[in-house]
């Protein structure tokens, strides 16, 4: 069994329906309400270990009941949690999702507990011992995937980064990361080139190759270009379903992929098994 170790975000998300999602100014009456774990670490963790991963986490929920739900879907996921805090003074995350009629979904996060996770955890040799693979995303302060990846490097662990949501990024940072997954618009922002197809995925993807050893782009309904530096991209269609929901499909692909490429996986394969891992997911109504 491969070890994961993944740091960032936990989110207790309140999932809402609706016919569309509100303009500015404009009151909808929506369809229907309910409660989720969340987080893009979370979910990340969740879905390596649904894969088969042995995944550790390191984050900090708030002393709270939101709190609890999320360390107990964690435990309930077999998840090493003895690196979770507990911040006393701060809630936990959480977010507000509206998802539409046709799929999508728009979303605002309060991070909360997520800006205090202790750098100090990473620091611990026993941490590290027998991963092959840590994940980050951008949910959490940079200070902390900095350090994370940095300690990761010096154990000789493949660090992947999720740049979501998309915002700067320092030199520091972009030094230690071995694979950048991003979706179409994150891509566009970290690359310049607007992707609206496969062919512009790839150009994508190899535009950011320049900077970074591997690259997936992931574009939606359109599939997922993924590359090697100083190599031509590739590129998979998207499967066919019938969609439900795009919520958290993107989470789904990272932790699918990295246990992939943590069981020795090349990224072809690796990206294959998470396409189809996603494409499964957005077919079915969020949990």
């Amino acid at each position: 069994m491969s070890k994961i170790v993944v740091t960032g975000s936990l989110h207790y998300d309140i999932m809402l329906q609706a016919h569309h999602r509100p303009e500015k100014g404009e009151t909808v009456i929506g369809s229907g309400c309910h409660y989720k774990f969340g987080g893009k670490g979370g979910n990340q963790a969740v879905s390596a270990a649904r894969a088969g991963a042995q995944v550790a986490f390191v984050g900090a929920v708030g002393a709270d009941a939101h709190g609890v739900f999320l360390s107990d879907v964690l435990t309930a996921n077999a998840i090493d949690i003895s690196r979770l805090v507990i911040i006393e003074q701060v809630p936990s995350g959480m977010s507000v999702a509206i998802s539409d009629a046709e799929g999508d979904y728009g979303a605002v996060v309060v991070s909360n507990a997520n800006n205090h996770i202790p750098e100090s955890a990473f620091s611990d040799a026993a941490l590290w011992q027998q991963t092959q693979l840590l994940i980050l995303q951008n949910e959490v302060p940079e200070s902390v995937n900095v350090l994370a990846a940095q300690q990761a490097h010096k154990h000789g662990v493949i660090v992947c980064l999720n740049a979501a949501p998309a915002r700067m990024m320092s030199q520091e940072l972009q030094s230690n990361i071995d694979i950048l997954v991003v979706n179409g618009v994150e891509a566009r922002d970290l690359s310049g080139i607007d992707v609206t197809d496969l062919a512009s995925a790839r150009t994508a993807t190899e535009k950011l190759c320049e900077r970074f050893p591997a690259v997936v782009v992931t574009a939606g309904e359109y599939g997922v270009a993924f590359g090697l530096k100083g190599e031509s991209a590739s590129s998979l269609p998207a499967i066919p379903v019938e969609l439900i929901s795009t919520h958290g499909a993107g989470d789904c692909f990272v932790g699918v992929l990295c246990n992939a490429l943590s069981q020795g996986e090349n990224l072809a394969q690796a990206c294959q098994r998470a396409n189809e891992a996603a494409a499964a997911h957005v077919s079915r109504s969020a949990e």
